[in-house]
């Protein structure tokens, strides 16, 4: 391989694991705990990683259950 291009890729690397170390520790500062950080990043990824073919229902009942918790919607 390249060591250009070997170089490159290992920063790559090291800065997308120095931004998940960071944004767990921004979660843990929230309150988060160490399973619900781990979901929350796994979640986040999914998502943006095409998540799945339900996508569009799943957000339908997101919108649904978050109108029914803040009060605007009765069950």
């Amino acid at each position: 391989m390249n060591p250009q291009i070997q170089a490159k890729a290992q920063r790559a690397v090291t800065t997308r694991s120095e931004s998940i170390i960071t944004e767990r520790d921004m979660l843990s500062q929230c309150g988060f705990t160490t399973e619900e950080s781990a979901a929350l990043l796994w979640l986040r990824h999914w998502y943006q990683s095409g998540g799945s073919d339900r996508m569009q229902l799943v957000r339908h009942w997101e919108f649904l259950k978050w109108l029914v918790m803040t009060g605007r919607l009765e069950v």
